[in-house]
Formats: C-alpha cells, sequence, structure tokens
C-alpha cells in the first residue's frame, strides 16, 4: 500500500514534468533548434526548388526511351549559374520525386534519415499507389542517387549528388532517405524558388510546360528570351526547330491556361522570335522589386 501512495503522491510531479517536456520538444513543422541544419518551412501548396536548378537543363525535357548518360558536361543554364553533371539525364518526373522528397525532409534535421513509405511520397505526387507507381518511383530514386551535380548558384558551389543515400523495406514499402545537409546554401532566402503546386500538377504529363512554369516562376520580372534559347535552356532533344517552336507555343498555351485556373496571372506575347511573360510576382520576388526599386539611381555622366 505504501508503494501504492507513495506512486499516487507523485503523479502531479510526474505531469508537471511530462508537461515541461512538451513545451520543449517542437512541436511538427516548427523551427528546430538553432544549431541544427533545417530546409525553410514552406508551406504545404508550394514546392520548393533551388532557382539554379529551374534555370537549367539539370531537369530536363526530354525524349521517351533510352536516356543519354551524361559523362561530367556543363548544362545549358542562364548567366549566373554554371552546372555539371555526370549521370543519366534527368527529367521532369525526376524533378517531382526530388520536390517531394524535399517536402518531407523540410520538417526534420537535414542530414537526417528520413522515414517515408511509398504511399505517402506518391500520395505527395498526386499519383495513385499502384505497382508501376511503385516501380517509376523506385528508378527515379535509384537515378537521384546515382549522380553527380557540382552546381554554383550566387557565391555558393555545392558538388554531391542530389540524395545521398536511400534505402527500402520491401514488405512494408518504408523508404530511408538522407540529403546531404551541405545543399542548405542552395535554399538562402534568395536562393530558391517556392512552385505552386497545384499548377505544376495541372501540367503532369507535359515536360515542356512544367519546366517553362518553373523557369518563370524562378523570376520576379521575366526579360525577352529567344525561342531557340529557352528551347536550349530547357534541354529540349527536339529534333526539328520549327516542330519545337510549335511545342513550345502549346506548352506556353497550357501554362497560361494552368495558372488561370488556379488563380495565377501569367501571360505572354512572342514577338518575332522573342519570348514576352508577364506574371504576378510572388512573395519575396514582391519584397526584391520593392527593395530594388527603392536603390537610388547612380546619376548618368
Amino acid at each position: 500500500m505504501k508503494k501504492l501512495d507513495d506512486l499516487l503522491a507523485r503523479i502531479p510531479e510526474m505531469q508537471a514534468r511530462a508537461k515541461q517536456r512538451a513545451e520543449r520538444a517542437p512541436l511538427p513543422g516548427a523551427p528546430l533548434p538553432k544549431n541544427v541544419v533545417q530546409l525553410p518551412l514552406w508551406p504545404e501548396p508550394v514546392r520548393a526548388v533551388p532557382n539554379g536548378f529551374l534555370r537549367s537543363a539539370l531537369f530536363g525535357v526530354i525524349a521517351k526511351g533510352r536516356r543519354r548518360y551524361i559523362d561530367g558536361e556543363d548544362l545549358a543554364a542562364v548567366d549566373g549559374v554554371t552546372i555539371r553533371y555526370k549521370g543519366e539525364r534527368l527529367d521532369q518526373g525526376d524533378l517531382d520525386v526530388w520536390e517531394s522528397v524535399l517536402h518531407a525532409v523540410r520538417l526534420q534535421e537535414l542530414g537526417s534519415q528520413c522515414r517515408v513509405t511509398s504511399y505517402a511520397l506518391l500520395k505527395l505526387m498526386g499519383k495513385t499507389d499502384t505497382g508501376k507507381n511503385r516501380t517509376t518511383l523506385h528508378n527515379r530514386i535509384e537515378r537521384l542517387v546515382a549522380n553527380a551535380v557540382t552546381v554554383k548558384q550566387g557565391r555558393y558551389t555545392y558538388i554531391g549528388g542530389l540524395i545521398r543515400f536511400a534505402a527500402k523495406d520491401e514488405e512494408t514499402q518504408e523508404w530511408v532517405i538522407e540529403l546531404d545537409e551541405k545543399l542548405r546554401p542552395l535554399f538562402a532566402g534568395d536562393q530558391f524558388t517556392q512552385v505552386e503546386w497545384d499548377v505544376r500538377h495541372a501540367l503532369d504529363g507535359h515536360q515542356l510546360a512544367q519546366w517553362l512554369h518553373g523557369f518563370y516562376a524562378s523570376h520576379a520580372k521575366p526579360f525577352p528570351l529567344r525561342m531557340e534559347t529557352l528551347l536550349k535552356l530547357a534541354g529540349s532533344e527536339g529534333a526539328n526547330p520549327r516542330s519545337a517552336q510549335q511545342t513550345l507555343r502549346k506548352a506556353l498555351n497550357a501554362v497560361a491556361e494552368a495558372s488561370t485556373t488556379h488563380g495565377e496571372w501569367f501571360s505572354y506575347d512572342i514577338r518575332g522570335d522573342l519570348v514576352h511573360v508577364e506574371k504576378k510576382a510572388q512573395g519575396a520576388q514582391r519584397r526584391h522589386l520593392a527593395k530594388k526599386a527603392a536603390k537610388p539611381r547612380k546619376p548618368r555622366g
């Protein structure tokens, strides 16, 4: 009886300690302690991607069939971004998988093991949990592990893989995935873009349209570009320039339609061979434009 009485007497103390532990523990989605490396906590409706990846042919537009193996080549990219790649060519489907992995990992310490099922990853991508989709997911994760990328974006250069390590329990379909914590500077405040997932998902299966949506999403105020330049940046493998340009027009139409459907403003006009795009800047992009406009202009000499 004495032990029971002692235990009952300690219950308030035990409850108080449990409450203190709960208060100290980070809530799901809350920032981790300052000494822990973590990706930015972007909202649920978007996916975050480094600007250099959206402004290059890293996740390109490639034809169906056997993929070309790249043995350490510089990929097409805008000025200010340098990307050297070794591995099988990556496409927009591979980017969907990488975005989904990032989306899951952002809630925990970067570099730690993230446990996530095939079902959860496929759900993030808006796909059903079928045997075919599981196989495709497996192949894409394998491809994201078996590569080496050197990306110079801003003042920082990253050399490594897009996924450091992955393992899967074939019975439970649970994945253990690790990303390199050295990826973190690629997600500095002005170095990544939050891509609206509803728009991107609406363009699923249209690689060039998905690439264009990501490319223009990464620009606060897009500048005119030649059609040939856009196709080169997208890593398009279209053999016939004329048909490739027709495909580009169709892809831009698809982006405009999907954007309008999901509340994003996007319009374009082709004058000669220059593509002019107008869009509504989002969050950080609006702040960037406001800051740029507030800078005093140097007098012309």
